[in-house]
């Protein structure tokens, strides 16, 4: 990282981002193209947790080359200082990672993570009816490295 001042080492610090974010980002590649798609997701054990439909490019990506990147980022605004815009910056948290992706496939582990999906945006358990457990699919991204990284704003030294 180029400025190591603004790494964000506190692994809790890490999680509390992405719990606060909204959006996941996955990078995905297949035949040397590059694929970024923005997923809602849920977050617990070192595993990010998504869903899709029953096919779509997606699943063509995932398919090729189960390996990834995602991106999380949170209280994004611009610093305008004077008139010189090359002067401007933003406020920021980021967390980028890389990992492996597979394919949950049993209908009791698939209701768990879509409830936790779920949980990333609203409280309590929400009932899911068998066949739409059953046209969706689940995935699980297993991190096998992450950083995170914050603007001098949020106390960087």
């Amino acid at each position: 990282m180029r400025r190591e001042a603004c790494e964000i080492k506190n692994r809790e610090s890490i999680d509390q981002i992405i719990r606060q974010c909204l959006v996941c980002r996955i990078g995905l590649v297949k035949d040397n193209v590059p694929y970024i798609v923005p997923v809602s997701f849920g977050y617990v054990n070192n595993s990010i947790y998504f869903h899709t439909a029953a096919e779509g490019m997606k699943i063509d990506f995932i398919s090729a080359r189960n390996i990834a990147c995602f991106e999380f980022e949170q209280g994004i605004s611009l610093l305008a200082h004077g008139n010189i815009p090359c002067d401007w910056g933003f406020s920021y948290q980021s967390v980028i990672g890389h990992g492996r992706i597979e394919e949950v496939t049993a209908h009791n582990d698939k209701v768990r993570w879509l409830n936790l999906i779920v949980k990333q945006y609203v409280d309590g358990e929400w009932p899911m009816a068998v066949a739409q457990v059953a046209g969706t699919r689940v995935w699980r991204l297993e991190i096998e490295s992450i950083s995170g990284k914050q603007s001098e704003d949020h106390f960087c030294s």
